[in-house]
């Protein structure tokens, strides 16, 4: 799998939505003892705990209380599998600025999940993040 300065060498990254992601990451950090890897303005963020890490992300309201987020090798393939399977696709694959081609789907229960790949190694300020890895 490629690697991208964005994303965490880790294959399963869990997506919690907080009303103030500010306060979520000292919390987090502070409490928990996570570390931020990187944020994007006030609305996300992305923690490490050990050789793992979680997303934060702006709640927005409705019902979607979490999601997951898969590191795949190739995700137009995988897309394709889901899609014949019978998962519903939100947004198809697409290549976002910071080196990654997702896409989002629900499973049977309505569980979301996003499939990306790593299409290039992108540090989190070349798309308007600030770095602070110290994993």
């Amino acid at each position: 799998m490629l690697a991208n300065r964005s994303m965490p060498a880790c294959a399963v990254i869990p997506e919690l939505p907080y009303d103030d992601v500010v306060e979520a990451i000292q919390w987090l950090c502070e409490a928990f003892g996570l570390t931020e890897r990187w944020r994007a303005g006030s609305h996300r963020a992305q923690l490490a705990i050990g050789d793992g890490a979680v997303a934060l992300t702006e709640h927005r309201g409705g019902p979607v209380s979490h999601s997951v987020l898969v590191r795949v090798e190739a995700a137009d393939s995988h897309y394709e599998h889901a899609r014949q399977h019978g998962a519903r696709i939100l947004q198809p694959p697409t290549d976002y600025p910071y080196g990654e081609r997702q896409y989002t789907a629900e499973d049977l229960a309505g569980h979301r999940w996003s499939f990306s790949q790593s299409i290039a190694d992108v540090a989190p300020e070349d798309w308007g993040g600030t770095s602070n890895i110290s994993t």
